[in-house]
């Protein structure tokens, strides 16, 4: 036995990076590419392996400190092995060029060593403090590696695969379905192993530190015929997709653009985003005329046309889709209908809707495949069980609808069918309804659709679905020990809105030698390349948040990376919007995100009954609200509730980027009267020199 210093690998451009969370403790036995420490840099959290296995005999860093490349981590006592593998250094190689068949990277046979029975917990999993155990991915007796998934759990907004932490043999299930875990709850008991069957050769090159734990896949070979050829090709075609399409052929590329469906523009354009938004106006039209009969002015109740209404939508879906046909071809890239599926590094197969198959080669290519909903594995097949694809489509106004899951797409959902006449039950697991949001915003939100609810049943666990010819009829339970759970419901229309999960299980990766996770995302690093260089990923199959307007970000950084250009994912922050009405939007650090994490903040509120602007158009209910550093004054969040809330969140988004301080924002002239001058205003509350409330203490 020797002891052995364990110090920071090669972690890229960054020179420092901080410290927030040591992930083991003195006596614990690790293996080579175990996760030893979690860093922080200013745009991404990563966490840094182990370059050798043994017992931890003193850790030299702790939680607040600054490390670099050669900065000691850990004294560990070796094992009886020689594990020693240095971690790969965190580069992106220029693209090699084209073969027909690449080689299977170098790997290193280590011996298992066994460690005995470990204990694998619930990882850190974000906000979340208890999640719903909805799958159990192993059994006892079965063979696990560091990373494989365990269990499937299923949050307010999306459901996720917990991994593993070390390699072995499974001895104990200690979860079952239907259980609550959260961070540090126990899993399974597994005998381990002190260092993985094989350990990828430093020559991998890996894109960032995260997948120096995974082995990359052998690529496969493919020397047949090839019908199309091309600079790049680009597989899927939703916002992020069509958008490195339409930029890589801007820098001079010949570009292929492979989308399964007859239309550009991904699940946004067709089915997400773009048709909710049309019902989500029409929805707020019929409100708006309905409460003007307190303003003098009094409509008869809207007819609704049902065919006439579907055909509105789809008449929006399709002048955007026709826009993005007609600029791809200005832009001369080659659209292929088809399911795409790599052969290669360097091909990939298209099959057509009716069998026929073409095979493209290129020299780049990006992954933009997305995500796809994610289904209750209890839930039966039935028309009148829907998800939000289903939804849009309007195939009746149902008298009574269940909607499962609280989040975002199931209550702007919720919002259109209550207002075109159904009365709404929402059930959600956790302890309140658009998780992520502040709960001061949520409860304006809350307090002012309150009408449109039956039920709002929080803290509830949906344990049964069946189709009856009388309806839909669903089980509750509690989700806290010894709560009641309320009577089963009948239900005319049930969505389920639980979230979604990235498709990159589903493409093939592995032929192209792309390292995929158990749960189906893909690394990258700033650039957007995965651990291979020339192949680049995007959207929501990279992580989260699962947003349009990030996978048009990071496409365009993709394809300039790929033209060769200096480029970079490195925004501070990303606005998500809930465009329920009022809608709901929120960038950079909350102020529950801030308690939560012991963050030293300030803010500044201002309180839409005092605006003019929103009094004038009968909708006080809402405020902006600023968040700022305690000790650099600059704003590092914001938050707005009211209506148009997400036309107006990005310019707080620029005051964030930019290093905006109180004084920045208030001495910027906003019109007057708008919505958006009470971001100023809420700055000027911030320095206790708003006029426009009663006197405030000065800053």
């Amino acid at each position: 036995m020797s002891i052995i210093e364990v110090k920071v690998p090669d972690i890229g451009d960054f020179k420092e990076v901080e410290i927030i969370e040591v992930m083991v403790k003195v006596g614990d036995t690790i293996k080579v590419d175990q996760s030893l420490i979690t860093v922080e840099s200013d745009k991404a959290s990563m966490e840094i392996p182990s370059s050798h296995a043994g017992v931890v005999k003193e850790i030299k860093v702790k939680v607040g400190d600054k490390v670099a490349e050669g900065s000691l981590m850990i004294f560990v006592e070796a094992a009886g092995v020689a594990a020693s593998v240095v971690a790969p250094a965190v580069v992106a190689p220029a693209a090699p060029a084209p073969t027909s068949a690449a080689a299977a990277p170098a790997q290193i046979a280590v011996a298992p060593v066994s460690v005995g029975i470990i204990e694998v917990k619930v990882p850190d999993i974000g906000d979340f403090k208890e999640v719903e155990v909805i799958e159990l991915m192993v059994k006892v007796g079965d063979t696990v590696k560091v990373d494989q998934s365990l269990i499937t759990v299923e949050s307010d907004k999306a459901s996720m695969e917990i991994p593993s932490s070390h390699a072995g043999v499974v001895k104990e299930i200690k979860v079952k379905v239907g259980d609550k875990v959260a961070e540090g709850s126990l899993l399974v008991l597994v005998e381990g192993v002190g260092a993985t069957a094989s350990v990828v050769a430093a020559t991998a090159a890996p894109a960032t530190p995260t997948t120096a734990a995974i082995a990359a896949p052998a690529a496969s070979g493919y020397s047949g015929a090839v019908d199309v050829e091309c600079n790049m090709m680009v597989l899927g075609a939703g916002p992020g997709g069509y958008s490195a399409a339409f930029r890589a052929a801007d820098l001079g590329m010949n570009v292929v653009l492979v989308e399964r469906y007859a239309t550009l523009g991904g699940v946004c354009l067709n089915v997400g985003c773009i048709p909710s938004k049309a019902l989500l106006h029409v929805a707020a039209v019929i409100d708006e005329t309905a409460n003007m009969s307190g303003h003098g002015v009094t409509f008869a109740k809207p007819q609704i046309d049902l065919d006439a209404l579907r055909a509105h939508k789809d008449g929006v879906v399709k002048k955007m889709t026709t826009g993005l046909t007609g600029m791809a071809k200005m832009r001369k890239v080659n659209v292929i209908q088809g399911v795409g599926q790599f052969l290669s590094p360097y091909h990939v197969e298209v099959t057509a809707n009716d069998g026929s198959k073409k095979v493209v080669q290129f020299k780049q290519a990006v992954i933009a495949a997305g995500s796809a909903v994610v289904k209750l594995p209890f839930v039966p097949e039935d028309p009148r069980i829907v998800d939000s694809t289903g939804a849009l489509e309007l195939r009746q106004i149902p008298k009574r609808m269940l909607v499962i899951g609280g989040g975002i797409i199931g209550l702007e959902m919720a919002t259109v069918y209550s207002t075109l006449g159904a009365r709404i039950d929402v059930v959600e697991m956790m302890d309140g309804l658009m998780q992520g949001a502040d709960r001061d915003m949520v409860k304006v939100w809350q307090k002012h659709n309150q009408h449109r609810f039956d039920n709002v049943m929080t803290k509830t666990k949906t344990v049964g679905v069946e189709a009856l010819p009388e309806g839909i009829k669903v089980t509750f339970e509690a989700a806290e020990a010894g709560a009641t759970a309320p009577a089963p419901q009948l239900y005319d229309l049930v969505l389920v809105a639980v979230g979604r999960s990235p498709n990159g299980k589903k493409i093939a990766a592995d032929k192209a030698g792309v390292i995929v996770t158990d749960r189906g995302f893909i690394n990258v690093d700033s650039q957007m390349r995965t651990n291979v260089p020339h192949i680049f990923a995007i959207g929501d199959l990279v992580g989260q948040p699962m947003l349009a307007h990030k996978a048009v970000h990071e496409a365009h950084v993709a394809a300039e990376a790929a033209a060769g250009h200096k480029a970079y994912f490195d925004a501070s922050v990303i606005p998500s919007v809930a465009y329920t009405d009022p809608e709901v939007a929120w960038v950079g650090v909350t102020e529950d995100e801030a308690k939560a994490k012991g963050l030293a903040v300030e803010k500044g509120v201002f309180p839409w009954s005092a605006s003019g602007r929103a009094v004038a158009n009968g909708r006080p209910e809402g405020f902006t609200k600023l968040i700022f550093d305690a000790e650099s004054k600059r704003i590092i969040g914001g938050a707005i509730v009211g209506t148009h809330a997400g036309d107006m969140i990005g310019e707080l988004a620029v005051a964030i980027e930019m290093g905006a301080d109180a004084v920045d924002i208030g001495k910027t002239i906003h019109p007057h009267p708008t919505l958006g001058e009470t971001m100023g205003m809420a700055a000027e509350v911030y320095k206790g020199v708003c006029t426009d409330l009663p006197p405030q203490r000065k800053k």
